[in-house]
């Protein structure tokens, strides 16, 4: 995969997940709740995906993922960070989400 469309797929995963994470702190009055399911969803398809257990340790499977992988996935979770860091901003600031 070239460079650019890892780029534009990061940033754009990213986003995606800036916004999912912003309406849920909206609608469900917390901070940090789309990190953690972030890293509950995430967590499953990485241990499960494509993985042989006959043939390979946990650690060759990690190792198997490719860098743009991994720099979606980082997007991700930092996207899911910073929403949670804008909503406590926000409410810091004496904004009140519905």
């Amino acid at each position: 995969m070239g460079f650019i469309p890892v780029i534009g797929l990061a940033v754009l995963f990213g986003v995606m997940m800036f916004l999912i994470g912003f309406i849920l702190n909206m609608l469900m009055k917390t901070t940090w709740l789309p990190v953690y399911l972030y890293v509950l969803l995430i967590l499953p398809v990485i241990v499960y995906s494509i993985w042989d257990r006959s043939s390979a340790s946990p650690w060759e499977h990690l190792s198997s993922f490719r860098p743009a992988d991994y720099t979606t996935g980082i997007a991700g979770l930092a996207g899911a960070a910073l929403s949670g860091r804008v909503i406590r901003r926000l409410r810091l600031g004496g904004y009140k989400m519905l």
